[in-house]
């Protein structure tokens, strides 16, 4: 006995692993933007001037 013609495997292709791909890739950041996140910080001493002022203004001195 023969099979019926719509009794064929269904060919996905490539849609599925695109689509795991696609995900592994957007779960995770980019390697760029955790390196600019340990990058330290560097402030300029006018912004450090500026926020100095401000605290002995509010009456902090410590």
């Amino acid at each position: 006995m023969t099979k019926p013609i719509s009794d064929k495997p269904e060919d996905r292709g490539n849609s599925r692993l695109r689509a795991f791909t696609r995900q592994e890739r957007e779960a995770g950041t980019h390697p760029a933007i955790e390196v600019l996140r340990t990058r330290p910080q560097t402030r300029s001493e006018e912004n450090r001037r500026a926020m100095e002022y401000t605290r002995i203004e509010r009456g902090r001195v410590s």
